[in-house]
């Protein structure tokens, strides 16, 4: 069976190349995403400033749902004090130490900011010097609140040593300090503890009497996984039993927060590009297969002539084109591996994930990859041959010359069915305007290409036989031909149609898509802007409130407003399990009117104090939550609050779907402190003001002044856009390659054809202008049914987010996916059949018997 398998190959190079290629580039996509996959799920920051310690007890950076993942917080959850004293006792303990960090930074003599670490964690307590390991120290430890301690690295940068001066802001506060020592080791900002708690504000609010986490280190003997046991045990014995208690690799998501954050999105990230790579790669390697089986069809009819069964026929299909997939598997494996790496580093890069988080590398991307492709070429193969072999030999031998004369009629219908639902579809944005509707554009898309490769050979016969009626009289034989071969070979134009249609709309829905959700969030961040400039310092760790109300007491200052972001967690009941849904908060106050108009629609956004919240009408309506209703909200450091909604507005895409109170915020946030200033000068004082904030600028070290008006007009494109475009070109790459090849392969495969037309009379120059009037007619059906196909999606996207039918983007996008499908079209076909002309017609006829 396998050699009359290998034997029917032979003169098929072409369909060969085809499905290698196919398979090479779905095993390479197949393992990069399951990379990602995995390291989603399994991997760790690397530990860098708790390498010294054993056992680290911290909050559950995340909330658990019943069939979800769990959903990250970013702030940084609280852990009891009283527990580093409980865990101390414990036996096995030689030592416990509760960590806090806060805003910290080094000023230089020069003025200019010294990086000591995070600026938003950089300062700590002196108790937690020793967490990245043992380090020397030269001086005393910080006695009272004006002495502090720094590493080696920044006390060199800063010029200082022990018993000098040196300026440090904590917490947004500004003031000199004594160094008292030098420490080794990692760069910090050592205080005492004591100072410390008191500048993180432990001591008073809802972090009163916390410390974000609790490191453990075992004494000689110990092991530290029986210490976590014990730990474990005396946590819930103590009622928090809901702690982490991390030991080994995962001491290092306890380092970051933005860890569990970065894992989930990488697992979420690599979940949605699954579903498309699995369904381009069943498709083009569906397609790839197709080809080679089409071209066996005369030897498939024979072996049934002389008495193959059905059965026999397809386990011959399905043995051959599984030696053949697996010939480039191995590499295809490899180039995922590579694959990964680089698109792990683009996610790094634009910060989708932290910095340093590793990709796990295992075989299981290798086997699981090696399964799906066997499974997909099993199939496909199997669905390619199904019909041949089950036809009477007879009729098999008949049709191994030319195709079915009419494509299935419940094919045709299925498709149309896929292509109506997905202009339906297409219509969510129109009433959901946020940036999770915009998915159901790109998810339109998608199903319509399903639809019109199920349509695609009807839609192409139906077609060509309209427009072979029309031809004038005076039309050429070539041209005539060329339009006859596609209505008589409806299949082929159709799948080549299909997958050329296919790279258009995939282009055009996906590219669009992001544009006009970027255009989108720029056109509400613009309108509702009211403000002149805006004040951060993202060197110190953010805003100050002490500097919010210098700037407001500014002469010509109308309003400074201090603004933040963060997140917010909804627990809501979905089909009765308990989930919650995440979304971006802004947290403002009473005071916001004055410098952002977010388009209220009900309440009133002066009543931001205390615990109250606003949320966008489309997500009042969702949550059935109205002006006036109480709801419990968890905020982004797990605290669950219960808050009053007392205002509903429009502008959620620019701002986020929650606007938070600062005063329900206070405590809940990693820094405390506003990440920007936004600042509206009085009517006839914008030149006064830009002068006083361009001096204050020059006399606070990192403070900085921007236009907020043109900082709105260059917003840069979101992380997860570039992530998208780079996928997108990736994937089409694929794809085109695909194509050119299944072109190339059956434009190769028609050599029969082209012999029969020199014997009657036909001119090789005649032969290659009719097939490039074929390859014409098939890129412009391709590019009318890509453009037709993302139209409609598009139009309704525009009419939902812009109030015009027709996306944002690029003017070059349609012009130049068309030229890329009308030259891959023109070469895989014109040199394949060049080379097929080489030889003359007797021997193409003596090969043949």
């Amino acid at each position: 069976m396998l050699r009359i398998s290998l034997l029917l190959t032979r003169g098929r190079t072409g369909a060969l190349v085809a499905i290698v290629c196919a398979v090479l580039g779905g095993s390479a996509f197949l393992t990069a995403t399951g990379v990602l996959a995995e390291s989603g799920l399994r991997s760790h920051l690397p530990v860098e400033r708790l390498a010294g310690t054993d056992v680290v007890v911290a909050a559950r950076q995340s909330v658990a749902q019943d069939e979800d993942l769990a959903e990250p917080l970013p702030e940084r959850a609280p852990v009891p004090a009283r527990l580093v004293a409980l865990l101390a006792a414990l036996p096995g303990v030689a030592s416990s130490a509760g960590d806090v960090g806060l805003p910290a930074a080094v000023i230089g003599r020069d003025g200019t900011v010294i990086d000591a670490g995070d600026p938003r964690t950089a300062g700590h307590g002196w108790s937690s010097r020793t967490l990245p390991g043992p380090a020397s120290v030269h001086g005393v430890p910080p006695a009272g609140p004006g002495d502090v301690a720094l590493d080696a690295a920044t006390a060199a940068r800063a010029g200082v040593r022990p018993g000098d001066r040196v300026t440090v802001v904590a917490a947004g506060r500004r003031a000199g300090y004594r160094v008292s020592a030098v420490v080794g080791g990692r760069p910090g900002v050592y205080f005492g503890d004591a100072v410390a708690a008191r500048l993180a504000g432990r001591d008073t609010g809802p972090k009163r009497g916390t410390v974000d986490l609790i490191a453990l280190r075992a004494a000689p003997g110990t092991d530290p996984g029986a210490l976590a046991g014990r730990v474990r045990r005396a946590l819930r014995a103590d009622g928090h039993g809901d702690l982490t208690v991390a030991t080994g690799g995962a001491r290092g998501d306890v380092e970051e927060p933005g860890a569990a954050t970065g894992r989930t999105v990488l697992f979420a990230l690599a979940g949605s590009i699954a579903g498309v790579v699995l369904m381009i790669v069943g498709f083009v390697v569906a397609g790839a297969l197709s080809v080679s089986i089409a071209g066996q069809r005369r030897d498939l009819a024979l072996l049934r002539a002389v008495g193959a069964t059905p059965r026999q026929v397809r386990r011959l299909i399905a043995a051959q084109t599984g030696v053949v997939a697996l010939l480039p598997l191995p590499f295809g494996v490899a180039l995922g591996y590579v694959l990964a790496g680089r698109f792990g580093g683009l996610l790094a890069a634009h910060g989708v994930i932290p910095d340093g988080l590793p990709l796990s590398w295992s075989p299981l991307p290798a086997v699981a990859a090696f399964l799906l492709l066997s499974l997909a070429v099993r199939v496909s193969a199997l669905s390619a041959a199904f019909r041949m072999s089950r036809m009477p030999a007879t009729e098999a031998v008949a049709e191994s010359r030319a195709e079915p004369r009419e494509p299935s009629a419940v094919r045709s219908g299925i498709g149309l069915l896929l292509i109506a639902a997905a202009m339906t579809m297409g219509a969510v944005p129109l009433f959901l305007r946020t940036a999770e509707a915009t998915v159901a554009t790109g998810s339109a898309g998608l199903l319509a290409v399903i639809g019109l490769g199920l349509a695609g050979p009807n839609l192409v016969r139906h077609g060509s036989g309209a427009l072979l009626r029309r031809l004038p009289r005076r039309t050429s034989p070539t041209t005539w031909l060329a339009v006859s071969n596609g209505h008589g070979y409806a299949l082929r134009v159709g799948g080549a149609v299909t997958a050329l249609g296919m790279a258009v709309a995939f282009t055009l829905s996906y590219a669009l898509t992001q544009t006009t959700l970027m255009a989108a969030t720029t056109r509400q961040a613009k309108d509702a802007t009211r403000a002149d400039a805006t004040v951060t310092a993202p060197a110190l760790g953010g805003v100050s409130s002490g500097l919010a109300d210098e700037i407001r007491a500014t002469p010509g200052v109308a309003a400074a407003v201090p603004v933040d972001t963060t997140t917010v967690l909804w627990p809501h009941l979905e089909d009765g399990a308990k989930t919650v849904a995440s979304y971006r908060a802004l947290v403002t106050g009473p005071d916001a009117p004055a410098v952002l108009d977010l388009g209220r629609r009900g309440g009133d956004l002066s009543r931001l104090t205390g615990a109250a919240i606003a949320v966008s009408t489309i997500t009042a309506r969702v949550r059935g939550a109205g002006v006036g209703d109480r709801v419990t909200v968890i905020l982004g450091d797990g605290t669950r609050a219960a808050a009053q909604v007392v205002a509903t507005y429009d502008r959620s895409l620019g701002f986020g779907d929650v606007v938070v109170s600062r005063d329900l915020a206070a405590g809940h946030t990693t820094t405390g402190l506003a990440g920007r200033v936004l600042v509206r000068a009085a009517p006839g004082q914008d030149a006064t003001v830009r002068r006083s904030l361009a001096a204050l600028a020059a006399r606070e070290p990192g403070v900085q002044v921007d236009d907020v008006r043109g900082g709105v007009e260059k917003t840069p494109a979101p992380p997860e856009v570039w992530v998208n475009v780079v996928v997108l070109a990736v994937l089409l790459g694929y794809v085109l390659l695909a194509v050119a090849n299944r072109l190339a392969a059956a434009a190769a495969q028609r050599r029969d054809e082209f012999t029969a037309l020199r014997l009657v009379g036909a001119t090789p120059r005649q032969i290659v202008a009719m097939v490039r009037r074929e390859a014409a007619l098939v890129a412009v059906a391709a590019i009318g049914a890509g453009v037709a196909l993302s139209a409609v999606p598009l139009a309704l996207l525009g009419v939902g987010f812009l109030g015009r039918p027709w996306a944002a983007g690029p003017l070059w996008l349609l012009p130049a996916a068309a030229g890329t499908v009308v030259l891959i079209a023109w070469l895989a076909t014109e040199l394949p059949v060049r080379g097929a002309l080489r030889a003359a017609p007797a021997d193409v006829l003596a090969q043949r018997t």
